[in-house]
């Protein structure tokens, strides 16, 4: 006992040390902790700074007090053979992606590019946006009752990356490494490029269940009801016919801000018309409840049916403030036809916008000059800037100097009959590309074969828009036949490029970004299944996407975007055709909707129905 008492103290004092190391510790492991979560951001803008703070309530396009319940119906024109609209095999069924599916985060629709905590409570992203992390809401659920976990993450992503549709494949490969943080943290670093969007291109991947997902049922064309984490759930199918989707009760992140008045109805409802024609007459008759119109001819004259006059049906007009989006005839420069720009041209001299705006659509369209018209991202009117031509670096060749001037103009016709210098122009350019006019045929001096090409369509409403183009070739002996086929057989078809000229619709964004690569690439002309309909191979195309992918500031950015513009429109890649200035739309009058809108106009998922007053 004498031996240990001079010990104790000594003991006691290596004991109270290692007490107060241990606080210090925790203290400085509680630091750390604390640091992280104040990297931690719930959202992130692509450029500048979120509008809405992170206390924010709701979106501003929204009533978050809107009444739950009833059924909403809509019209679609075609058909469906799938229910898995995220690879390229079969026609997937409408509102998959938008009420089963969820990303990581939810997009702002009253901003360029913004998005906002949803599976991913938060996130944390490097000044340089090298990486991403994402830290999981641990409430966030599955339809079945499952939690989402980083391990769904990690499996959706390679699944996307290896299986999914060829824009998948392109963005989900600059991912060079996965990590996981803690439980419910998992970081993506990215090519060293500089792609500045990845991240936001990583928060808009939806999220699939690995416990019900395997890669064989995902590369299936089949009609089984996808489990996922959104508001639906699919409640009824009939193949190729309808699908019916029921609000799911217990949907996790009803209450979530971003969530908050949206999905109202209780039931959602899409039955498939044959074509345009029918699904129209099917609104007329109440057998769905929206119809989008886009085109001015049946604006003016055929919504005078019972419904509209007794007051039932009304008609909207909503405020849009994004770019045009790019509506046009495509060139496929992978046909023999359409190789030489000068035969593309000429051709584009040869299309009368202003006749077919007078005669057929009451003159309310307008003339679409730019891939981006109706923003301030347009080069129309807007000479080059010192940012872009440092982009196009010296090599910009055209045959349009006014394209770097910004006073470039489409060809203009006489608004009756095509204007004689236009087909003086279009001769003269199919002369310089080896053409000749032989007995009313244009003729290839080196191949004695006459000019002909096919139009490729799926609805009889573009009939008359293109009799009048085919009508106005004849004057300088080029031959076009439309070919109309089903829906199944069109989709087919552009998807693997088998076509000499379709006419098809790019949508417009405020922050284009990566769907760029996918539309213009060189990388992306010979993937089936990527928009890349023209099959455009240009160098300093890819130079201008990367530039706008790579920009850091609002400035530099729109430069980008602009020099990718002039290039586009110097290449004579498709014919323009038009776009309307507002969004237009017609509903029968017991559905309700907010009266902001969003950038994009009104969106159906903040409507409600008026004769319910559940909440």
């Amino acid at each position: 006992m004498s031996i240990l008492l001079p010990r104790k103290p000594l003991l006691m004092a290596f004991l109270m040390a290692f007490i107060s190391l241990s606080h210090a510790l925790t203290f400085k492991e509680h630091q750390f902790i604390k640091a992280a979560e104040n990297n931690q951001q719930h959202g992130i803008a692509m450029h500048g700074e979120l509008k809405y703070k992170k206390d924010y309530q709701h979106f501003s396009y929204v009533n978050p007090d809107a009444p739950k319940g009833g059924t909403l119906n809509l019209g679609v024109q075609g058909t469906f053979t799938s229910l898995n609209p995220l690879n390229i095999r079969g026609g997937g069924a409408a509102g998959i992606r938008a009420y089963l599916y969820e990303s990581l985060l939810a997009r702002g629709l009253d901003e360029p590019f913004s998005l906002y905590g949803l599976i991913a409570e938060y996130v944390d992203v490097p000044e340089d946006r090298s990486s991403i992390t994402f830290y999981l809401n641990k409430n966030a659920r599955f339809s079945d009752g499952k939690p989402i976990t980083v391990d769904d993450v990690i499996f959706s992503h390679k699944l996307l990356k290896e299986n999914g549709r060829p824009n998948h494949r392109t963005y989900y490969n600059k991912v060079t490494q996965i990590d996981r943080i803690g439980d419910n943290g998992v970081k993506f670093t990215f090519t060293p490029e500089g792609d500045r969007e990845m991240p936001l291109i990583m928060g808009l991947m939806p999220i699939l269940p690995k416990h019900a997902m395997t890669v064989d049922l995902f590369n299936q064309t089949n009609l089984k009801p996808p489990i996922g984490s959104g508001p639906y759930r699919v409640a009824s199918i009939d193949a190729g016919k309808t699908i019916t989707y029921q609000r799911n009760p217990d949907y996790w992140a009803r209450d979530l801000p971003p969530m908050r008045g949206r999905f109202n109805f209780d039931t959602i409802k899409y039955t498939y018309f044959r074509d345009a024609n029918t699904l129209f007459e099917g609104f007329k008759s109440g057998l769905h409840d929206i119809q989008y119109e886009n085109d001015p001819g049946k604006w003016s004259t055929a919504y005078n049916f019972r419904g509209m006059k007794d007051g039932r049906v009304v008609k909207k007009q909503f405020e849009l403030n994004i770019p045009s989006g790019m509506s046009a005839l495509v060139f496929n420069t992978r046909r023999e036809q359409f190789r030489d720009q000068k035969v593309r041209r000429a051709l584009i001299h040869m299309f009368n916008f202003e006749d077919i705006n007078r005669k057929l659509y009451h003159s309310l369209y307008h003339r679409t000059q730019s891939y981006f018209d109706r923003s301030f991202l347009s080069s129309h009117g807007r000479e080059a800037d010192e940012i872009e031509l440092s982009i196009l670096s010296g090599k910009f060749k055209t045959t349009y100097p006014e394209i770097l001037k910004g006073s470039y103009e489409l060809p203009k016709n006489r608004s009756k009959g095509i204007d004689r210098k236009n087909i003086r122009r279009a001769t003269k350019l199919l002369k310089e590309a080896g053409y000749k006019l032989t007995n009313g045929q244009l003729i290839n001096i080196a191949t004695g074969k006459p000019f002909t090409f096919e139009i490729l369509t799926v609805s009889k409403d573009q009939e008359a828009l293109l009799l009048s183009f085919i009508e106005n070739l004849k004057l300088v002996g080029i031959k076009a036949e439309i070919r109309q086929v089903d829906s199944t057989q069109y989709q087919k078809r552009k998807i693997s490029f088998d076509f000499d000229m379709i006419q098809n619709n790019w949508s417009g964004s405020l922050s284009p970004g990566n769907e760029q690569l996918f539309r213009w690439s060189s990388k992306q002309a010979d993937t089936e299944g990527s928009y890349n309909y023209a099959g455009i191979k240009n160098p300093e195309v890819d130079n201008a996407i990367n530039a706008l992918l790579a920009a850091k500031d609002p400035e530099t950015f729109a430069s980008s975007v602009r020099s990718l513009d002039r290039l586009l429109l110097s290449g004579d890649y498709l014919i323009p055709l038009f776009h309307l200035k507002s969004q237009w739309l017609a509903h029968w009058a017991y559905l309700g909707h907010p009266e902001k809108v969003s950038f994009y106009g009104s969106l159906l998922d903040s409507w409600w129905d008026t004769r319910t007053r559940t909440q």
